[in-house]
């Protein structure tokens, strides 16, 4: 039954619309022209986006902070694998998730660090490109706010999963 809910969805709204009187081929292609806009407004700030990843990912910062913060929060409850994790997940899904394979590749996904690293990935989002999307959509130009609520979001996850993995596993 799972294979056809998606064809009988898009065959009822065709015949909703055919019901309706809409000319469907138009509005298929004022949808296409909204979104084709969108995807143009959107383009320059997640291309920026992404380079900047790149750019910080190669550089080794990543891994310099790592080595700087680890032992802080170590005191706190989250293991040192995760810190990478943490501080990649703001800005790429992708590779946050990449590092959480990494984190369950190396440690197990029974470990404490393997568990924290999936509490993480299912509790923070990827806060610099839905800002970014966001923002480039709307027009917005000062973010300030928005971002200082966003990163205060995902360090709150961040340290709560290293928290609620540590009481759970007791």
């Amino acid at each position: 039954m799972t294979d056809w809910i998606v064809p009988c969805v898009i065959a009822g709204i065709l015949l909703y619309g055919l019901g309706k009187g809409v000319d469907l081929y138009d509005a298929l292609t004022c949808g296409m022209k909204a979104g084709l806009t969108v995807c143009a407004g959107i383009f320059p700030a997640v291309l920026t986006m992404l380079v900047a990843i790149t750019m910080v990912r190669a550089s080794g910062a990543i891994d310099l902070l790592s080595a700087f913060l680890g032992p802080v929060l170590e005191a706190v409850g989250m293991p040192a694998e995760c810190l990478p994790l943490a501080l990649l997940r703001p800005f790429s899904g992708s590779g946050a998730l990449s590092v959480g394979s990494a984190v369950m590749a190396q440690c197990g996904p029974d470990s404490r660090a393997g568990r924290v690293a999936a509490v993480m990935l299912g509790s923070s989002d990827t806060s610099f490109y839905t800002i970014a999307v966001y923002s480039a959509y709307l027009g917005l130009k000062n973010t300030r706010y928005t971002l200082k609520a966003a990163l205060t979001a995902d360090a709150v996850a961040f340290l709560m999963s290293g928290l609620a993995v540590g009481l759970l596993m007791r």
